[in-house]
């Protein structure tokens, strides 16, 4: 059983994947408190596999986003098995503070913690790596673990774009061409 905070079809609004049609499942619970999640994750539905894929069958798409909350506290190899036997491809966004299960597709951490615990979680790398920064942080980070894209995403306040924190964010990432910058347009097209 997975405890489900909500499920929706939409564009994915953010990093490498950005405006691409895909499911959302969106798990209940979380393992930090980020004083600027945008995210009410705590309340729920219990399903299980078999009653989650009758719930999303109805949309014309094989790609599923697990997002939370935190999914890595939830979401186990069966589930992902589960659902790739079904013909999904699956991707996660977690905050890497626990190991996410085999098979995913494509694996997106926006880490909340010190590099060493996504490091620890992640030893094989990851394919995106997304920083929420605010204009009061200096400097990019410098990530411990591999990862074939590096994205900044200027903090938001609520569902408005925050002029500072996206200049800063330009700045850093003229001054360090590695990075890339990933809005959260969804919120800027107003398509949650």
């Amino acid at each position: 059983m997975l405890k489900v905070n909500e499920y929706f079809y939409s564009l994915q609004g953010e990093g490498y994947r950005a405006g691409h049609a895909s499911i959302f499942i969106r798990l209940s619970d979380c393992d930090q408190t980020c004083g600027f999640c945008d995210t009410e994750f705590e309340s729920g539905q219990e399903l299980s596999n078999e009653e989650l894929l009758v719930k999303i069958q109805e949309y014309p798409c094989q790609w599923i986003v697990w997002t939370g909350g935190e999914p890595t506290l939830q979401l186990t190899q069966s589930h992902v098995d589960y659902f790739k036997g079904k013909g999904y491809s699956q991707a996660i966004e977690t905050n890497g503070n626990n190991r996410a299960p085999n098979g995913l597709d494509w694996v997106c951490v926006s880490p909340k913690v010190a590099d060493h615990v996504v490091e620890k979680n992640f030893p094989d790398g990851v394919d995106e790596l997304r920083y929420v920064r605010h204009a009061n942080q200096l400097g990019v980070p410098e990530p411990k673990v591999e990862s074939k894209h590096l994205y900044l995403s200027p903090r938001f306040d609520g569902n408005d774009m925050n002029k500072k924190n996206l200049q800063k964010c330009t700045e850093l990432i003229l001054e360090n061409p590695k990075w890339k910058l990933s809005l959260q347009s969804h919120k800027l097209l107003n398509v949650l």
